[in-house]
């Protein structure tokens, strides 16, 4: 499972002109499934992403975490992180997860990460054409692989 978080300002998810999500200050985070993902995947990220330290404290450092800021939470499947390019112009995306097993697991995240951040999150809509406005906040973008843990 992969996340691409990034801090925001604020951010939404319109599907044919209609906003159906929205945040203010917080995290948006687009999340790649691939068929081998499991729970131990979506703990291991769920508690990296509410515990990183990457809200400003009272110096300016990035030293608190959304669940200390009391920021939201933005959730966006996106398949394409699991792109391939190694072969032609054209990317693969043989890795990413059919939706019988890619919808299970993302509306466990979003659960799975709801509970932890002790409020709901915001989502998409999971295979929807959807189009993602953000205020990156920093910029601050950072790049989680649940396979590569060492």
């Amino acid at each position: 499972m992969r996340l691409l978080i990034q801090r925001v300002r604020e951010a939404a998810v319109h599907i044919d002109g209609q906003k159906i999500s929205s945040i203010g200050e917080g995290m948006l985070l687009l999340v790649g499934i691939e068929e081998a993902d499991n729970e131990e995947d979506i703990g291991f990220l769920c508690k990296k992403t509410v515990n990183l330290r990457i809200f400003d404290d009272g110096k300016g450092v990035m030293n608190r975490s959304v669940l200390e800021t009391g920021g939201d939470i933005l959730v966006v499947s996106q398949f394409t992180l699991h792109a391939s390019t190694k072969k032609g112009n054209r990317p693969s995306y043989l890795r990413a997860a059919k939706p019988d097993i890619s919808i299970p697991l993302y509306e466990q995240f979003c659960s799975t990460l709801s509970e932890m951040l002790l409020k709901p999150v915001a989502t998409g809509k999971f295979g929807a054409d959807m189009q993602v406005s953000l205020v990156n906040d920093g910029p601050v973008t950072i790049w989680i692989d649940s396979k590569n843990r060492e």
